[in-house]
């Protein structure tokens, strides 16, 4: 394509652009979902999408319907996605305009991805991350461009995202790790009603100065040609020297924010009439007539272009609707992992701690399989973790594959997405339950959400090993639970094993499970040196033990007598709750069965029911505060589903509800259950 070509080539593109916003503005009691156009933004998109290879991944961002068009989807395709109906190519009707996820081999990979301004910068710099791993140590699992050169990733943000913590995060780990990624900043210097005067004290050029390493340059947005020459270097370069790059292009912003947010409500007639002479159509036309095209092969350009887009979006109107009956499909895909297999039980005399469990599980997981990376805060080569259990891994594996992180919870998680994308089996790590806030932005808003958005398309296969709970004075940042937390975010799955063979077969079935999965480890279940927790530890399965999640075990059973004769009730408990419930059961012989859930979702549901109905008589035990918990609302859900076999009222058993737990010995034992305090209610069941 020689360059007059590749100009006719853009204008038709930006011509398209141009009618298709109109034509959604002309309509906008059927364009009622709340929706952007690229309107100012469409020379500096289209540049980009020219130069991009099925072979790399791209972000596009909600403003960027151009960079979609330059690559290749059609005005129809993305109009089924404006309007949600059933053939959306996306998301199936599940997201807004300009939300893609597409997997194919005959336009680049993107990644599901969220409208929370700057998130997508995290999983993006993943893709990179994982690109860079599969080159150095995987090259066989690496596509390379159709003319044999490497891949790469180009992340699209808007100027006011870069002012988030999270951006910071993945550009520190870019240049950091030399990453091959181009972030394309367009800059229109308003962020909804804000202005970049009143946001902000410099632009993400002046910014990325601050990351040494990052290779930098200004452009100006509106002007294709200049657009497209400095991205054929920039891409070339990226290919060839695998360094990050940050474009600052400066757009001028002719649409609304958003189809909801106008721009009339905030912005003066002066400012709209600045930008508007800044529009790269007209800016392109006066390009062209000046090579020679005439005023009257642009006229039919135009008019193809508007005829095309009128068609389209009738087309568009008519298709059909999503069928309601699918709502629910793709929250998860399937898992292999269905049965119990392997061996449990073994000729190992020797029992081994919980935390030993761990470590000898990933061991043998890393290796089988070359794509499984291990990494968070300390958990490369000189500690293994602060509580050891990844010791000896980066010896045997190399920093490489077990490497440490910055404290960056957002970048631990979020970047899961994109390595999972290309291919690779992340297991990450985040100290303490109490520091995993800063990391639920990336699970909530993009991880948990990538399957059902993306119709399966992107699930994301991550296993987040999270240690939680607390005993012997941990204090208020080092004790917490989270559960409740975690399962109010749908979407992804949560483990809690309470000794150590179920640690093993859990933890191998959790990372063979193509769905995020959180992991939560009791602390004091990792030795065994709280009193009565000796029976964490148990002798190794073997390495082909696996678990499948979402079922529970009776740990503790009560004698047949006692239950036939109604003098019984059950335990539904996990973690630490189990050998408080075993300890308080010693009281009450053959009367009390413990059911440890290990899985909270998925759950057991069949053999918590089933458990009730035996007994009549249940109480829920936590160590999460009580109020407002999971055991209350599993407590709610056995009253209406057992409601007719009940002897008493569901119990429920927590921790104080206070806002932390305190670190003296004496103020943590009074805010949390206990064997004695248990003790107390059982006797209290069992006299319905």
């Amino acid at each position: 394509m020689n360059g007059q070509e590749l100009l006719v080539k853009a204008y038709r593109h930006i011509c398209q652009a141009k009618h298709m916003a109109a034509t959604y503005e002309q309509h906008r009691n059927i364009c009622k979902y709340v929706h952007s156009t690229s309107r100012g933004h469409e020379a500096v998109q289209l540049a980009i999408s020219y130069l991009l290879d099925p072979a790399d991944y791209v972000s596009p961002y909600y403003r960027d319907e151009s960079l979609l068009l330059g690559l290749g989807f059609s005005p129809y395709e993305l109009m089924l996605q404006l309007l949600a109906k059933a053939a959306d190519p996306f998301t199936g009707g599940r997201a807004y305009y300009s939300h893609p996820g597409y997997r194919g081999d005959d336009k680049p990979t993107i990644i599901q991805q969220s409208s929370a301004t700057g998130m997508q910068v995290i999983p993006t710099t993943g893709i990179a991350q994982g690109i860079q791993y599969l080159e150095a140590h995987l090259p066989e699992k690496l596509t390379r461009t159709s003319n044999g050169k490497m891949p790469l990733v180009v992340c699209s943000l808007g100027d006011a995202s870069v002012t988030e913590g999270e951006v910071s995060e993945a550009f520190q780990f870019a240049v950091l790790k030399k990453l091959p990624i181009l972030y394309l900043v367009q800059d229109n210097r308003w962020g909804i009603s804000v202005s970049a005067d009143e946001s902000r004290v410099m632009d993400a050029y002046e910014y990325a100065a601050g990351f040494p390493g990052m290779s930098r340059a200004r452009v100006d947005g509106s002007d294709f040609e200049a657009c497209y020459n400095l991205f054929q270097e920039v891409t070339e370069s990226i290919r060839r020297d695998r360094s990050p790059w940050l474009i600052q292009a400066n757009v001028p912003l002719l649409g609304h924010h958003t189809s909801g947010v106008r721009k009339e409500f905030y912005r003066t007639e002066k400012d709209l009439e600045m930008h508007a002479l800044r529009d790269p159509g007209p800016l392109l036309r006066e390009r062209l007539l000046a090579a020679g095209v005439s005023m009257d092969e642009l006229a039919d350009i135009d008019k193809s272009a508007e005829q095309e887009v009128r068609l389209a979006f009738q087309q568009a109107v008519e298709a059909a609707d999503p069928d309601p009956v699918n709502v629910q499909s793709h929250v998860f895909v399937p898992t292999a992992v269905t049965i119990e297999t392997g061996q449990r039980e073994t000729t190992k005399a020797e029992k081994i701690n919980m935390v030993d469990a761990a470590l000898f599980a990933i061991r043998e997981i890393m290796e089988e399989f070359p794509e499984a990376v291990l990494y968070g805060q300390d958990v490369g080569r000189r500690l293994g973790g602060v509580f050891r259990e990844a010791a000896t891994l980066a010896e045997q594996f190399g920093d490489h594959r077990v490497f440490n992180t910055a404290i960056q919870e957002a970048y631990i998680i979020g970047s899961t997405s994109g390595m999972s994308a290309v291919g690779l089996k992340p297991i990450v790590e985040v100290q303490f339950a109490d520091y995993i806030y800063p990391g639920l932005n990336q699970l909530v808003s993009e991880i948990s959400k990538s399957s059902y958005l993306s119709c399966g398309k992107f699930p994301v296969q991550t296993l987040i090993r999270v240690p939680v709970g607390a005993y012997g004075g941990g204090g208020p940042y080092h004790s917490g639970s989270i559960e409740s937390t975690l399962l109010s975010i749908k979407g992804i799955k949560v483990v809690y094993p309470s000794n150590a063979a179920d640690m093993k077969g859990l933890m191998k079935a959790a990372f063979l499970d193509p769905n995020p999965v959180v992991m939560l480890e009791h602390k004091g279940l990792y030795w065994s040196k709280v009193p009565g927790t000796e029976a964490a530890k148990q002798p190794e399965p073997g390495a082909d033990y696996r678990i499948p999640l979402g079922k529970a075990r009776i740990a503790l059973p009560a004698f047949k007598q006692t239950v036939m004769q109604g003098d019984s009730c059950c335990i539904i408990t996990y973690g630490m709750g189990v050998y408080w419930a075993k300890a308080a059961a010693m009281h009450f012989p053959g009367q009390v069965e413990v059911i440890d859930l290990r899985c909270l979702f998925p759950l057991d549901e069949e053999l918590v029911y089933n458990t009730v109905k035996q007994h009549g008589k249940c109480l829920v035990l936590t160590e999460e505060q009580q109020n407002n918990s999971f055991a209350e609302a599993l407590a709610g859900r056995i009253s209406k589903t057992c409601f007719q076999w009940l002897d008493a009222p569901v119990d429920v058993m927590g921790a104080l509800n206070l806002p932390a737990v305190p670190m003296n010995a004496a103020l943590e034992a009074a805010m949390l259950p206990s064997a004695e305090k248990l003790r107390g209610r059982i006797g209290q069941l069992l006299a319905y």
